[in-house]
């Protein structure tokens, strides 16, 4: 582990919630830091603590400019906003979070229609876009934006080789496409892969950073590119209404976490490898999608149900996630440390022979399974669709 664990409870929690990194609460210190922090209106430009955080995420990324929002979905519609015309066409995997968790956004907000494309755990691959760039014809909508998310969230916490980003972004220059990352845990990727913010910015277009999951802030996104980019960026945040007046009590969380909180992903990261390891031959556990950074995904066995195996945890203190029918997900994060976890590897490992864990036995269906841990050649679409799943963002 990297260290001490800051937690954000003065006492043992009654309840270790694994949904999502978004349900992290600011530590002491970052309290502290927000709490001290100078502010001023930031619709006017005046609030030096969001100034001194976009130009700081700005610089560490190789990029030009800077521009704090609530949310991470604000974040990716605004570039999808900036990048395209109604009518345009975007690439992205048959599982982003831009298409499936974003209300539609990519419609509503700008006119733009996407074209999936098939990939590996969320991951595209250039040859994929290639295949996918319309012709020049009054027939097809026109190719305009490439969207990629490093790391997946449908993908299990997937990430890209920096080698995979050069290649698409290679394609996307060719062929005078714009290219967009939602970075909602990029970080953990950075952690992960052993590249870093400066080695992709000069990569993309536009950046979205979510700094409110395993960074551990209350709220807020950025949105980096060019001064030009963030110049019409900014318009369009006025438009959605994502102005705020003294918002540098939250930027000033995201300097505390940029500054403090990366380095301690990789001790998400070990734990998350242990609950998988946990997981790993249980008789409710058809499918264990390989375990890369903080998410760990897992399709229910035949003759289990998924909801009432998370209702068993829940009753027991122990919150899980839903990523569609027969599919669990648990998420670690800041303010779960080595004890949570191995009070749930525990739990999880009761589960398989508690009574109430398991649904009437389907008929005709093993009583016991053999876990198969997917690879990095599995269909993500094993792990189930999006009906009836918890949303995030």
């Amino acid at each position: 582990m990297t260290g001490a664990q800051e937690s954000t409870q003065s006492s043992r929690r009654a309840v270790i919630d694994l949904r999502s990194d978004t349900v992290t609460k600011p530590t002491a210190k970052m309290l502290q830091a927000m709490m001290s922090a100078e502010v001023g209106d930031d619709v006017w430009g005046d609030d030096p603590t969001i100034n001194a955080l976009q130009e700081y995420a700005a610089q560490l990324f190789g990029m030009e400019a800077g521009l704090f929002c609530p949310s991470g979905t604000m974040t990716n519609q605004i570039a999808i906003k900036v990048h395209t015309q109604p009518g345009d066409e975007l690439l992205c995997a048959d599982n982003a979070h831009i298409y499936l968790y974003e209300g539609g956004g990519i419609a509503f907000n700008s006119g733009v229609q996407p074209k999936l494309l098939p990939s590996n755990r969320g991951r595209i691959t250039a040859d994929h876009v290639v295949q996918a760039i319309n012709m020049e014809d009054a027939h097809f909508p026109t190719t305009r934006l490439v969207c990629l998310e490093n790391t997946a969230n449908k993908g299990g916490g997937a990430y890209y080789s920096l080698e995979e980003i050069k290649a698409i972004a290679d394609v996307c220059r060719a062929r005078g496409l714009r290219l967009h990352l939602d970075g909602a845990r990029v970080f953990n990727a950075f952690v992960a892969a052993g590249y870093g913010p400066s080695d992709i910015g000069p990569l993309f277009d536009s950046i979205s950073v979510c700094l409110s999951k395993g960074l551990g802030c209350p709220v807020g996104s950025l949105l980096l590119g060019t001064k030009d980019f963030i110049r019409r960026a900014h318009r369009i945040r006025k438009v959605l209404g994502g102005g705020m007046r003294q918002a540098g009590f939250l930027a000033a969380a995201g300097l505390y976490a940029l500054r403090n909180n990366v380095e301690r992903l990789r001790d998400d990261h070990e734990r998350a490898l242990r609950l998988g390891a946990a997981l790993e031959g249980l008789p409710y556990v058809s499918y264990l999608a390989p375990v890369d950074t903080n998410i760990v995904i897992f399709s229910v066995a035949p003759g289990w149900d998924a909801k009432v195996l998370a209702e068993w945890f829940k009753a027991r203190g122990v919150l899980l996630s839903t990523m569609g029918p027969g599919v669990l997900r648990l998420v670690t994060h800041l303010d779960v440390d080595d004890q949570d976890v191995d009070a749930v590897c525990e739990m999880l490992r009761e589960a398989a022979t508690a009574p109430g864990a398991k649904s009437n036995q389907v008929e005709g269906a093993a009583m016991t399974t053999t876990t198969t841990t997917m690879n990095d050649n599995d269909d993500g679409a094993r792990l189930g669709d999006v009906e009836h799943e918890d949303a995030e963002e």
